[in-house]
């Protein structure tokens, strides 16, 4: 019989373990979200995934606000942020790092995700507003875009489970 796992029996690290944990080499930026719960979600999945750090860009709301934590749960403490006033901005500093930039949009020449090989160097994700996806000067600027496959009459997923199943493929 299946029985539901305590939260003991969970065995998750700590904050301050997590926080001296080795990340996974993977950055999200957040371009232009406009919801603060997607951006809580944001903090909620990549502790889940133990993602090296978030970069909000342009409107994308920062913590604390109480809409943010509604969905993040905590994770605003254990995972790494950083404001750019740009998206621009964010994608210069990752390029100055050496991180291989991908999109994650529909686009000429995009390559679906479960084909995409990820690359030996660390990683930037691209999620973009939740209306307008992500700002074509990114896309242009962009190693690769990643596209989701999708067989439904929605031409996309919300972009908190975008990230959510981006980052699965990644890390699985």
């Amino acid at each position: 019989m299946n029985e539901k796992l305590s939260m003991h029996d969970l065995g998750r690290l700590s904050s301050d373990e997590f926080k001296a944990t080795s990340k996974n080499k993977i950055v999200l930026v957040l371009d232009n979200i406009r919801s603060l719960n997607n951006v809580g979600s944001a903090f909620r999945t990549s502790d889940a995934f133990l993602i090296e750090a978030i970069y909000l860009c342009g409107v994308t709301g920062t913590p604390p606000k109480p809409e943010i934590e509604k969905t993040a749960l905590g994770a605003t403490e254990t995972v790494f942020w950083k404001y750019f006033k740009t998206t621009q901005e964010a994608i210069d500093d990752l390029k100055l790092k050496d991180y291989y930039i991908a999109s994650i949009e529909q686009a000429k020449n995009s390559i679906m995700l479960n084909q995409f090989q990820k690359p030996a160097k660390p990683l930037a994700l691209v999620f973009g507003n939740e209306v307008y996806g992500v700002e074509q000067e990114i896309i242009n600027q962009s190693d690769a875009c990643i596209e989701i496959p999708q067989f439904g009459t929605k031409h996309s997923f919300n972009v908190s489970v975008s990230m959510g199943i981006v980052l699965w493929e990644m890390l699985r």
